[in-house]
């Protein structure tokens, strides 16, 4: 299956007059580590360009003031760290925060570490929301899939090729089967990013015809997972919001390419324009 503006446009949710703030989702990113600020603040202006009404962005006390500087609409807040990473002693804080959110970004630059780790395994286990897991969110939990597995609440993950292989995958035949086998086996949608990315839960297959070189720059999946996360937090099911975000991603990506040139084009110049696809 493929979407077009229209069919991604009649997706989105209606505004109401009288709506609030708190009717277009409240979102928790965790992301961030010293060295990788960058993945918070094209994760956390990704899904607040897609419409978030409240988002929520923790982030390694260490990197906190630069986070809380650069980002004007987000509620930023310190968690501990340990050598610039999350650190387990962030749980209780995290834990008291997940039954609120609609739904949870997880793994853009947070680096590797057991700490790290065992932050990610708590919020698998504990949210009962819609979650996301990108980067190395990913990579954490590779050797632990049963962790995915055993979730009731929906997961969306988001691998390149080389996260797709450590996961178990192989993209160097049909890319499209191998993420259906893997969507089934992990109880999950997989967005395996790439050209002509493919969208999945093992049943139902979107091939994103949007994209395109200019894309390939670090801060590109963070700015998608961002979007992602925005449109399930405003209530889009799982598989839609993933294949809506690709589409929309890959359009910012293609609207900067004919404006300014795919040599020297930004994330956060598709960030800029998001709001255009949107209206």
């Amino acid at each position: 299956m493929e979407l077009n503006h229209e069919k991604v446009l009649s997706i989105l949710p209606d505004r109401a007059e009288d709506a609030r703030k708190g009717d277009f989702g409240k979102i928790l990113l965790l992301c961030g580590s010293k060295g990788y600020t960058g993945a918070a603040y094209l994760a956390a202006m990704g899904a607040l360009r897609s419409g978030a009404g409240l988002l929520f962005l923790g982030v390694p006390e260490s990197i906190y003031a630069i986070e809380a500087v650069k980002l004007n609409e987000a509620i930023v807040f310190p968690l501990p760290d340990k050598g610039g990473k999350l650190s387990n002693r962030a749980i209780p804080e995290i834990l008291e925060r997940l039954p609120k959110m609609d739904a949870v970004l997880i793994g853009p630059g947070l680096g590797q570490s057991g700490d790290v780790l065992a932050v990610v395994r708590m919020v698998l286990q504990a949210a009962q929301c819609p979650v996301v897991l990108d980067a190395d969110g990913i990579n954490v939990v590779a050797p632990h899939k049963d962790i995915v597995r055993g979730r009731t609440s929906a997961t969306i993950l988001t691998p390149h090729a080389g996260e797709f292989t450590r996961l178990g995958g192989s993209t160097e035949t049909d890319r499209m089967t191998a993420a259906e086998q893997m969507a089934q086996d992990l109880n999950c949608v997989i967005l395996l990013k790439g050209h002509n990315t493919v969208i999945t839960d093992g049943r139902t297959t979107y091939i994103n015809p949007t994209g395109n070189p200019g894309m390939a720059v670090g801060g590109s999946g963070d700015v998608l997972a961002g979007i992602i996360t925005a449109l399930l937090g405003q209530g889009i099911a799982p598989l839609e919001a993933a294949a809506c975000g690709a589409w929309l991603h890959g359009a910012a990506g293609d609207l900067c390419a004919s404006e300014i040139g795919q040599y020297g084009m930004l994330p956060s110049d598709m960030v800029n324009v998001l709001p255009r696809l949107l209206k």
